[in-house]
């Protein structure tokens, strides 16, 4: 297998993004678009007028070799399993499935296959720098991630947990090596019937706290995370992608804080290229699909302690 037959399956406001990637990447062939809404069967011929454009997963299923889900989180499951029944590879947008029970239930059916999930903040480039940084810094730390806009209609069919939040669980569970023993949240439904703000402190084994705070009806857009020990203050900007220090003295230059960019990224198009080089390469997912259901298995814990106004134990 040279390239990558693969079938694109929601084309909406981020499939059309998805879609170009799986066009421009030379190790895989956009080979359909699988979409059931009039409206957007047109825009994705437009576009892509070299490629089949269906409303059934079946019509194409045996053509391909992979499928990138991008619909709605409630039709997660339902594509998953039958795309994994019929051994085809996948990479599903986040979160994984609407709960853990059916994230769970995708294992029986997951064989010799590579299942990638869509947590796209783990392209960001501060990474790299920071992530060996905070597994050394004491503990005790206090970790703070923020993610809230505006109202912008979509994605309305979940709560702000599943929309937003998972991706700041996700980077917690993937720059913090220590076990999150449970977690205590607060929120609002402000213009949905889902919450639209929450609050969640999260409370570590090793006596480390983080906070993370999402909401989708805020009076502006701001994406970052703080993290405070006894080194210092490591403050990342994601959204203009900028780092800042301020350590327990002062720089060379005499400032008390110093600032730098880092690379800004196109992030679906490392998730795809990392995705078919999984498949053509027998290499490991970038986001297993572990990784996907450890996620899921927190943002439930988060969801009932909303529900019970109770501190969540997070079990094994």
């Amino acid at each position: 297998m040279e390239k990558v037959k693969v079938a694109l399956i929601g084309y909406g406001h981020l499939g059309k993004w998805h879609a170009q990637k799986a066009d421009q990447l030379e190790n895989s062939e956009l080979v359909a678009i699988v979409e059931s809404f009039p409206q957007n069967q047109q825009a994705a011929k437009e576009a892509h007028p070299n490629v089949k454009v269906v409303e059934d997963l079946n019509e194409v299923i045996n053509e391909i070799d992979a499928a990138l889900i991008v619909t709605p989180t409630s039709l997660h499951f339902d594509i998953a399993k039958d795309l994994l029944k019929a051994n085809k590879h996948i990479f599903c947008e986040k979160p994984l499935c609407s709960s853990l029970q059916q994230a769970q239930e995708l294992s029986q059916y997951k064989k010799d296959v590579k299942l990638q999930v869509g947590h796209s903040e783990r392209c960001h480039a501060a990474w790299e720098e920071l992530r060996p940084t905070f597994t050394e810094l004491p503990a005790n730390k206090m970790i703070r991630l923020q993610r809230f806009a505006p109202f912008k209609g979509r994605a309305t069919d979940v709560d702000v947990v599943q929309d937003l939040m998972i991706h700041d669980i996700d980077l917690l569970l993937y720059l913090f090596p220590h076990k999150i023993k449970s977690v205590r949240a607060l929120g609002q439904k402000i213009r949905t019937a889902n919450w639209d703000h929450v609050t969640a402190h999260f409370y570590f084994e090793n006596g480390d706290e983080a906070m993370i705070v999402s909401g989708r009806n805020h009076v502006k857009e701001e994406r970052s995370l703080e993290v405070m020990s006894e080194k210092g203050c490591h403050f990342v900007d994601l959204f203009q992608n900028k780092i800042s220090y301020a350590t327990h003295g002062q720089f060379d230059s005499g400032e008390y804080v110093q600032t730098h960019s880092y690379e800004k990224r196109d992030h679906l198009l490392i998730e795809q290229k990392a995705f078919y080089e999984s498949i053509l390469q027998d290499k490991k997912e970038f986001v297993t699909y572990e990784d996907g259901v450890a996620a899921i298995k927190i943002i439930e814990c988060v969801l009932k302690s909303l529900d019970t106004h109770q501190e969540v134990q997070i079990n094994d």
